[in-house]
């Protein structure tokens, strides 16, 4: 049995200024950017997160800009392998995620559970 939940909003910004879109998208949803994160590097910025909320993401895009979810999982094959089973199929697979479809032609990320501070994966499992 493995465990998956919502772990995070990502923002795709068609943009030249990823600065500017983090401090609009920071102001219109009531967080402030933050430089300092890890996850604020190259084409991704993050907005500061409270520990029991979904992390938000902007992130510059070649593509349309639109937005996203990843689901993070401590079982990525499986987890992939249960959305296929439910009508989703695979985009893209990387090095440490899996891109998929829903059936309604969302795209979204499946993600490698990843530790931070007072949040963890749920207990429910998921067969």
């Amino acid at each position: 049995m493995h465990h998956s939940r919502l772990c995070a909003v990502l923002i795709d910004c068609r943009t030249a200024d990823l600065d500017g879109a983090a401090r609009f998208w920071g102001e219109a949803l009531g967080r402030r950017a933050d430089p300092n994160h890890p996850g604020s590097r190259g084409n991704y910025r993050m907005l500061e997160t409270p520990p029991d909320e979904p992390i938000v993401q902007i992130q510059r895009v070649d593509h349309e800009s639109r937005v996203h979810i990843d689901i993070e999982a401590d079982d990525i094959a499986a987890e992939v392998a249960r959305l296929i089973k439910l009508g989703a199929k695979v985009v893209e697979r990387l090095e440490r995620w899996v891109v998929m479809e829903a059936p309604t032609g969302q795209r979204f990320c499946v993600v490698r559970y990843s530790v931070r501070v007072s949040r963890r994966m749920p207990t429910a499992g998921i067969n």
